[in-house]
């Protein structure tokens, strides 16, 4: 009973969350079960991927808060990222039917249209926080990753092509030496510009039709100016890296 005269609201766990979460990846890995014809090394890769979001989701979610439907969109979303990036090495290099990698386009697609739901949510529920906004970005960068392994294992492209989803990584790895890499960057049109440039060329690369002449010249097109804007942040952090120690 409520002698405040007010009922509280209906918290779920984030546990709860992350099972219904679990289900549509295990779905989800069915379905590529049966577009690669099975690999036990895809469900481990799976089961990693997802077992890290759950670790991340319930040591950083604050007790005693809903997770909120944005959040729940973007876990809808990583359900089906976590399938992707697991079944990108599994694409046969120069398949003689065409299948695999337009069910795998078509997979990439919805997951991309996909970002803009999360936002939306965050946006009428006013419920855009910080964590919403990372964990947001993260599946960004776990997405290009798996499309940069898909378009070295289709043999579009050469191994080079994993330098693109691995920019990133390098530098968080890098921020865990040099604590100047942790400050928040201005927002910035020139990075958004070039992270949608680099989603849109690995995309397209991994579309039959195209020809792994045309997807090596954008891919490395989007390499070198993935690798410019990374360049201009980090000085842009140098220069100002005592400001922030004096603070």
């Amino acid at each position: 009973m409520d002698f405040g005269g007010q009922s509280r609201p209906f918290i779920l766990p984030p546990w709860v969350d992350l099972l219904w979460g679990a289900v549509f990846t295990a779905l989800w890995m069915v379905g590529a079960a049966r577009l690669y014809s099975s690999s036990g090394s895809m469900f481990l890769i799976a089961a990693l991927l997802y077992g890290f979001i759950c670790v991340a989701v319930l040591t950083r979610w604050p007790r005693g808060k809903d997770f909120g439907w944005a959040n729940r969109a973007t876990l809808f979303r990583s359900s089906l990222i976590v399938a992707l990036v697991a079944g990108a090495p599994f694409i046969p290099a120069h398949p003689t039917s065409t299948y695999t990698l337009w069910i795998y386009a078509v997979g990439a697609l919805i997951a991309l249209i996909l970002d803009g739901v999360d936002g939306k949510l965050a946006r009428v529920t006013h419920s855009a926080s910080a964590f919403g906004a990372r964990f947001d970005m993260e599946m960004d960068a776990l997405l290009i990753l798996g499309l940069c392994v898909a378009v070295t294992a289709s043999g579009k492209a050469g191994t080079w092509v994993i330098a693109l989803g691995l920019m990133r990584y390098l530098f968080v790895a890098a921020a865990f030496a040099m604590d100047w890499l942790n400050h928040p960057l201005p927002e910035s049109f020139r990075r958004k510009t070039i992270c949608v440039w680099q989603i849109v060329t690995l995309m397209v690369a991994i579309v039959p039709p195209i020809p792994p002449m045309f997807a090596s010249l954008t891919l490395a097109t989007a390499l070198l100016l993935l690798a410019w804007s990374f360049m201009t942040d980090v000085y842009w952090l140098y220069e100002r890296r005592f400001h922030y120690e004096t603070l």
